[in-house]
């Protein structure tokens, strides 16, 4: 068990082994961060089911550095790992990186406010059967293969896409690495993420890519 910080960002599904760049700009956030900083202790960003407190409306930036936002109510499960402060701006603002290395199932609720500290659990993919272990090599060629027509339709994505460093990575890692280069949307996202399955998930990627009209 260990204890992590929720970070809660709406329609925003993060991935085990990808980098997430994070501005925090609310006072609660602020300090959730530095308490992260300061005992070494993991956030994590999670996708929310609902809002639970709106934000208030019409602010100004200087309104919106000095109060909190709106309250979300958090999935259970996510990926989480450790800050890497880039700066911290004078007005109080922060950057980071988010290192994002493992993924969670949330067990219980340590605090609420002024932010969430909830008790969890690793949460792990089942073995890889010998029947798929064969099949996911032939998934993951298939997927660089779209990737890779993908890419090369899409400048933007073309720049950070290496065919032959994709197909070097261990499958468990590209399974989930894949899911941020790019995205389904949320929902669909947050369902992959908690396939508990490697070959599952290399399944529906495949799907999901033969389905895009590039």
């Amino acid at each position: 068990m260990i204890d992590i910080c929720l970070f809660p960002i709406p329609d925003c599904v993060t991935f085990p082994g990808t980098i997430f760049p994070l501005h925090v700009f609310e006072p609660r956030y602020r300090a959730m961060i530095q308490h992260c900083l300061d005992n070494n202790m993991p956030v994590a960003i999670c996708h929310t089911r609902k809002v639970i407190h709106a934000a208030p409306g019409h602010q100004t930036a200087r309104e919106a550095l000095q109060n909190n936002q709106a309250t979300y109510q958090p999935f259970d499960v996510f990926s989480a790992g450790y800050c890497e402060l880039v700066r911290t701006l004078p007005d109080g603002r922060m950057h980071l990186n988010v290192h994002l290395r493992q993924r969670y199932r949330m067990i219980a609720e340590q605090q609420t406010l002024p932010y969430r500290i909830v008790r969890c659990e690793v949460f792990p993919d089942r073995a890889t059967t010998a029947d798929e272990a064969p099949l996911n090599r032939e998934l993951q060629e298939k997927i660089v293969h779209r990737l890779q027509g993908l890419a090369f339709r899409h400048p933007e994505l073309e720049a950070d896409f290496e065919p032959d460093e994709w197909m070097q990575q261990d499958i468990d890692s590209f399974s989930f690495q894949l899911f941020g280069m790019i995205s389904f949307g949320a929902d669909l996202q947050q369902e992959i993420l908690e396939m508990d399955s490697v070959h599952a998930r290399l399944q529906r990627a495949l799907e999901l890519l033969n389905s895009i009209d590039y």
